[in-house]
């Protein structure tokens, strides 16, 4: 197989493991022919099935390496930038396979082979048996490939993996468990690494591209102080400031005796087997080259980085010490979002005796939300709250089969109160009615309510399964993708900020001090990570909360899943760069036709003030046709001043001094230039357009400091670089066929995005257009760029006025919401686990460092992992994401958030954790890739078979009575129905015409979208709305928010005497039956009766009725809930939008696609082979 550099997550080659230890040197990690590298757990499993037939043996499915698939990233065809030979045998492929090679170790399975995995029938009278395809991944035939995810398990590691059986080290602190306390050997997370010193002391730079850190003060180990006893004399302490009180009990004192003496025990116990070392030539030296200047951090060059990327890197996220921060320090004061943010924290849970870890339940103990919350979507709870009901642990009998295990009757009876409601067999076939009144919450890990009270809320840190596994062969086994969902920068309401001159970090890793560590004693505290064991520094020994000194595990670092700090200057290189706006401005004949501009400077005149930043922020301005516009605003002219260049193919910038101006000085010149611009244009006959050109010139303007670029385009560029032609064929939009064209027709705007993400620069793209403009290539420069993309199809400021009102909010909201710049964001996991492929915007530098130019509280992002080493010895592992930016008052920040998960050995306890809506929304992200870089008809088989992998793995390997139907676990009820919501929604339908700028936005949606919001994408929420009543309402802010039940999608739900709301996340439907009460036409929509229903109503009338206000309550709320904002439109039974209205009705059954029951019948059959 090939091997792979982890530019597969920028599309530029195929993926390599990102490892949660040394960033191996892809040299190093290229397999020679013939050479096999040991491995403690087995080949990994291919969790969707074939469509080719699979190969004779006893195994249920081919098992193979893992092939990570690029994600929308590796749109561009022809060779990546930087390739690595493969081994021995096979060929290089144009395109990275899918599948796994047959492996010749079969999974653990005591089932026959069930034969072929064949792909889902189309609909028909009586859905007759499933033809077998003969697709294939391979160009050679004879070499078939499977259309299946391995989700689980990269490519093999450099070394073997050791095998652990570790002792428990030294005193054991109040978090981890004696069983927990493996030390394993853990290499610096760095780019490179030398392959032949020990690891140098603490205050030495401990990687050769990584420095540590500002030391910390040495300690004495004997220099404990006794309760009850002054401390001793210490040098003055840097002040502190923290924001947000924490009420939060203590956890118990520490250990009261003298602390052991000797060497602190950092390294491995003696009974684990040393690492080898790698061979051949090193791959670093001892002396490092002096490192290039990045925006944030010292880096070092880069071989792999694809040859648009300047090659500089950031080496740490945040790699204090490199260079003596030349940027102001961080100040004590407060941020302007935190003031509104910070608040008293929630109760802590009860103390816990020092050396004492509560054991892990078997059950689950469901508690409340960590976070208090306002009350929200009720679509959306589903994916952010936990349980709410009461503990029902689950006590598996030892040596007997648990109640899963039994027959659905018997489970159903006398053992029915030891069963978790997870676990409770249901038979989809029997039971229809299975969408609740009320959304589907997130599960709660089964961590003791202390612990779980201290955990990041699912709202920013979700893991699709809460009980990770012990091994990569169980998780195989269990057939589910192991993932991290996570919205990192989301608008919270309670945000603890703290101001320290010391971040307290592992020395090895350099993961953050959370809640999850250990302290040994007063002066030790073990990384929950590494296992490795660190000293406390001696200003950590003070509580800024509390006054109080000699208690750092009350310290709010360690009391907050999530916390952001205000980084000292070792975490800059450079002074914190301005907000710098620049908006570029397409003022063709079309643009000007669809009015777009007027609504544009409008909305920025009055929202100017509101735009994030300090007395530094600074704007610009482009427009473009068949030539580039600059306006001088240099302060001292009377008015702005046109400047024009022709010169399209060589761009540069007239007076570079003058274009971005400082917007305080230079504010009644902006506001004049954006009340001339409409005028100025209003007339023009120019109908192409030179987006290539106007994109260099402002890259050009903005690389010297960074910022945001905004683009709004209203039609397919024609002229100069990155000119594009249509690729769409109208008479193939609702082909059964392969879609064609999602992959970009040219590399311009990837390399250009990928110059600017090195630049500290994001674009966003407002695309407003009624005709095809190839989103598939636009769209990579905001991919690559950390930047968002807005569509507006059909804009017209007369036409369609629900889309110019979806324009103005989107734009306000982008305008003024939060925004960090020049950020880095890393993922760090406990020793054991790592990462292999990413999904989102942005643009991944130094193998698991995501580079964010920008970064917005609406960007959501995922990650899917493996297992590499056998997490036996553990009983929790944990996950922290760590975000360092600029805020927009020129603040280095870094925010960080730390989950903590169990760890389990049995499958039903797999299955009992699993978290239906992260596990749906990854294999989203997974089936964009798919269809990209493969086909859409293998995305869409993949998703099938990632149902029917799932729930044959609980019939054949946790059920041992069989019955007959379709049985699944409680907490897997709705995943067939999310599954068949996929294959029905607008990014991988077939056999509906859809348009392909449609498509490819829909998918880029589910890329980019939070969790939250991409649920209702999928699968939207419908309520009956004509008998609103106060019955079960909220109360926010004075105002009564009605709470109609959830209808399943179906047109049996639906009633001509009725009214009913459809919320599909961007758009909302109100359908209005024909016969619907007379009462509800003249109190809510203001008409006498159902024929004077307007065609394009798309506001409802403020009338002065209780049926009016609930009504316009609730849409309202449902708004309130999201940053973008979904039109509403208000349809008939003549309306155009019908069509578009009944293609959400997921249960039922269309041209080209099954209802939900014949979608059960297809999964059973194949289950039941």
């Amino acid at each position: 197989m090939s091997t792979a550099g982890f530019n597969s997550q920028n599309g530029t080659g195929t993926g390599q493991t990102y490892a949660n230890g040394p960033s191996q040197n892809p040299v190093a990690l290229q397999q020679l022919p013939g050479v096999s590298y040991g491995m403690t757990n087995q080949p990994p499993y291919n969790p969707v099935q074939a469509k080719a037939p699979a190969p004779p043996g006893p195994g249920l499915y081919p098992a193979g390496l893992y092939q990570p698939i690029p994600p929308v990233s590796s749109y561009q065809p022809g060779p990546p930038p930087t390739s690595y030979p493969s081994s021995a045998g096979q060929p290089l492929l144009p395109r990275p396979p899918m599948g796994g090679h047959p492996s010749h170790t079969p999974p653990q399975s005591a089932s026959p082979s069930p034969g072929p995995r064949m792909p889902m029938p189309p609909a028909q009278a009586t859905p007759p048996p499933p033809a077998v395809s003969s697709s294939s991944y391979y160009p050679n035939p004879q070499q078939p490939m499977t259309p299946a995810w391995q989700y689980n398990t990269p490519t093999p590691p450099l070394r073997p993996a050791t095998s652990i059986s570790a002792a428990p080290m030294g005193p054991v602190a109040n978090h981890v468990n004696p069983a927990a306390t493996l030390a394993g050997p853990s290499l610096p997370s760095s780019a490179s690494y030398s392959s032949a010193a020990p690891p140098p002391p603490p205050n030495m730079s401990y990687s050769t591209t990584q420095p540590p850190g500002p030391g910390m003060p040495p300690t004495s180990l004997h220099g404990y102080t006794q309760p009850g006893v002054a401390p001793p004399p210490m040098n003055p302490m840097a002040p502190h400031t923290y924001q947000g009180q924490s009420n939060r009990p203590a956890y118990g004192p520490p250990p009261t005796g003298p602390p052991p003496t000797g060497p602190t025990p950092a390294g491995p116990p003696p009974t684990m087997k040393p690492t080898p070392l790698p061979t051949g030539p090193p791959v670093a030296n001892a002396t490092p080259p002096p490192p290039k200047a990045d925006a944030q951090c010292g880096g070092v060059v880069n071989s792999t980085l694809s040859p648009t990327e300047p090659d500089s890197q950031e080496g740490d996220i945040e790699c204090p010490g490199a260079v003596a921060g030349n940027g102001p320090q961080a100040s004590n004061s407060y941020n302007h979002l935190d003031n509104k943010m910070a608040g008293p924290t929630q109760p802590g849970p009860p103390g816990r005796h020092l050396g004492h870890y509560p054991s892990l339940p078997p059950g689950y103990q469901n508690t409340s939300a960590p976070h208090a919350t306002p009350p929200i979507h009720p679509a959306m709870q589903a994916a952010t709250q936990p349980y709410t009901q009461a503990p029902q642990p689950y006590h598996q009998p030892p040596g007997g089969p648990g109640p899963a295990q039994l027959s659905p009757s018997l489970a159903a009876m006398s053992l029915q109160s030891s069963t978790p409601e997870a676990l409770r067999v249901v038979n989809l076939l029997q039971e229809r009615n299975l969408l609740p009144p009320a959304p589907v919450p997130a599960p709660t890990p089964c961590l003791t309510q202390d612990l779980q009270k201290l955990n990041c809320s699912p709202e920013v840190f979700r893991s699709t399964l809460t009980s990770i596994p012990q091994t990569q062969s169980l998780l195989n086994k269990a057939k589910m993708p192991l993932g991290l969902l996570l919205h990192p920068f989301k608008d919270l309401s309670q945000l603890p900020v703290v101001t320290s001159s010391t971040i307290v970090r592992c020395r090895f890793c350099r993961t953050y001090i959370n809640p999850f560590v250990s302290f040994l004693d007063q002066r030790r505290w073990k990384c929950n990570l590494c296992y490795r064991v660190n000293d406390v520094p001696e200003e950590f020994m003070y509580n800024p909360v509390s006054k109080s000194y000699g208690e750092p595990h009350k310290r709010p670092e360690v009391q907050n899943a999530t916390i952001e700090f205000i980084a000292p200057s070792e975490y800059m290189l450079r002074p914190p760069q301005p907000a710098v706006y620049l908006f570029v401005l397409d003022v063709s004949h079309n643009a000007v036709e669809t009015g777009y501009l007027n609504v544009f400077c409008q909305s920025l005149l009055d929202n100017i003030n509101s735009l994030p930043g300090d007395s530094r922020t600074k704007v610009g301005f482009i427009t473009f046709d068949s030539t580039i516009h600059f306006y001088n605003l240099q302060e001292g002219l009377s008015q702005p001043q046109m400047l024009i260049v022709s010169d399209i193919e060589d761009i540069f910038l007239p007076t570079p001094d003058s274009l971005l101006v400082n917007l305080n000085e230079c504010k009644e010149l902006v506001q004049d230039l954006l009340k001339s611009l409409p005028n100025l244009f209003e007339k023009t006959m120019e109908t192409q357009s030179a987006l290539g050109s106007a994109l260099q010139a402002a890259f050009k303007l903005l690389s010297p400091t960074g910022g945001r670029m905004s683009v709004f385009q209203t039609q397919l560029p024609n002229l100069g670089v990155g000119a594009l032609q249509s690729r769409e064929d109208p008479n193939q939009r609702a082909s059964a066929k392969d879609i064609q064209h999602l992959a970009p027709a040219t590399d311009f705007y990837k390399k250009l995005a990928l110059d600017c993400s090195s630049q500290q620069v994001a674009v966003d793209l407002f695309l407003l257009s009624a005709q095809y403009c190839d989103l598939a290539s636009l769209g990579c420069i905001s991919r690559y760029s950390a930047g968002s993309v807005y569509y507006y199809p059909s804009y017209h400021h007369q036409h369609n006025p629900a889309q110019v009102e979806r324009f103005q909010k989107d734009l306000k909201r982008n305008l003024t919401r939060k925004i960090g710049f020049e950020a880095v964001m890393r993922i760090r996991c406990t020793k054991g686990l790592s990462i292999h492929t990413f999904h989102g915007n942005f643009f991944v530098r130094s193998t698991d460092l995501l580079s964010l130019p920008n970064v917005n509280p609406d960007a959501g992002f995922a990650v899917q992992m493996s297992i590499e080493e056998n997490l036996d010895d553990m009983q929790v592992v944990s996950f922290q994401a760590a975000l360092l930016y600029t805020s927009s008052k020129g603040e280095r920040r870094i925010r960080v958030h730390t989950l903590c998960l169990p760890v389990v050995n049995s499958l039903s306890d797999i299955f009992a954790g699993a978290d239906v809506q992260a596990i749906t929304g990854l294999l989203a992200c997974m089936a964009v890739d798919r269809s990209v870089t493969a086909s859409l008809s293998d995305a869409r088989d993949a998703m099938t078979n990632a149902a029917i992998d799932s729930l044959m793995s609980y019939r054949q390997s946790v059920l041992t009575i069989q019955q007959p139907g379709l049985l699944v676990p409680a907490c897997l009820r709705l995943f067939p129905l999310y599954i068949l919501a996929l294959l029905k929604q607008k990014a991988f339908r077939t056999g509906t015409s859809t348009r392909l700028d449609d498509r490819v936005f829909a998918m880029l949606q589910l890329k980019y979208q939070p969790l939250a919001y991409a649920m209702l994408m999928i699968h939207p929420a419908l309520y009956r709305v004509d008998d609103l009543t106060d019955e079960g309402a909220l109360n926010i802010n004075e105002r009564t928010i009605p709470q109609p039940r959830l209808l399943q999608l179906s047109v049996e739900k639906l009633s001509r005497e009725g009214a009913f709301l459809m919320d599909a996340g961007n758009v909302m439907y109100l359908w209005i039956g024909r016969n619907c009460h007379s009462n509800f036409l003249t109190q809510v929509l203001g008409v006498p009766n159902y024929a004077a229903v307007p065609d394009n109503l798309y506001l409802l009338p403020e009338l002065d009725t209780a049926e009016s206000q609930r009504t316009r309550a609730f849409i309202g709320w449902l708004r309130d809930q999201r940053p973008f904002f979904p039109s509403l439109h208000i349809i008939r039974d003549e309306s155009q939008l019908k069509a578009s209205f009944m293609q959400n009705m997921i249960e039922d059954r269309t041209e080209s696609a099954l209802s939900y029951y014949e979608f059960l019948l297809h999964l059973q059959q194949q289950i039941s082979k």
